[in-house]
């Protein structure tokens, strides 16, 4: 405990407290996980729940000191029976932030709606192209030149809620779906620990008219780091 101006020592402040959802190998969960270990996260991940019993992210939790959950979604007999469920599992651990990070379901309005405005996902395309599956099959059918990844609120709309930031890729000529991927999830990796942290903080928001930062309306496509901004702070092998 610190001690202030009148001498009485002033009660430490409890750490920001984050849920992950996942769904399967949880390369995104390590890269909180790792922000967290450097007190570059904002918070603490007190919980990962997973929707499959075989999710390799559920090793990362366990490794890294963070109760895993396991949700089994075949116990349930319909979607709205397991987000309530799951409500009461995240509920527990009281999370100022959820954060999906490859979970594999779509969400009831009844889950969305009681996490509204602390419920982030993270995208593999520049939203809001490509929503939905296989994104990067689709950006290559498509002759697609640019790529990315988005970030934003989770609404009832799939894929569909307020951008908050973005990470540009370029696609090349000889690029595949696997290299492609790669590009994008070294992206990810490096703005979803950024974006947590500032939701923490408090400079990320969800206000009536839609997201903000530092106070400030975001544009639709939020704050967009280009192609060869991206490239400063990663490695992409």
């Amino acid at each position: 405990m610190s001690e202030d101006s009148t001498g009485f020592e002033a009660a430490p402040v409890e750490p920001r407290r984050v849920v992950v959802l996942i769904s399967g190998n949880g390369s995104n969960l390590q890269a909180l996980i790792d922000a967290q270990g450097f007190d570059e996260l904002g918070g603490e991940i007190v919980a990962v729940v997973s929707n499959r019993a075989d999710a390799y992210g559920l090793v990362r939790a366990k490794e890294a000191g963070i109760p895993p959950v396991v949700l089994p979604q075949g116990e349930y007999d319909s979607r709205e029976a397991f987000d309530g469920a799951l409500i009461k599992v995240i509920e527990r651990h009281e999370p100022d932030l959820v954060v999906l990070a490859g979970f594999m379901r779509i969400l009831t309005p009844r889950f969305v709606n009681r996490f509204h405005g602390r419920l982030l996902n993270i995208h593999p395309s520049l939203l809001p192209a490509y929503r939905g599956l296989h994104t990067h099959r689709r950006v290559l059918e498509d002759g697609v030149k640019q790529h990315g990844v988005s970030i934003h609120f989770v609404t009832e709309e799939l894929d569909g809620g307020p951008v908050v930031m973005q990470a540009e890729v370029e696609v090349d000529e000889n690029d595949t779906e696997e290299t492609l991927a790669r590009k994008v999830q070294a992206r990810e990796h490096l703005l979803y620990p950024i974006a947590v942290r500032w939701f923490l903080e408090g400079r990320l928001r969800l206000e009536a008219a839609g997201p903000t930062f530092d106070g400030i309306a975001l544009k639709p496509t939020g704050m967009r780091l280009s192609h060869a901004d991206a490239l400063d702070d990663i490695d992409e092998g």
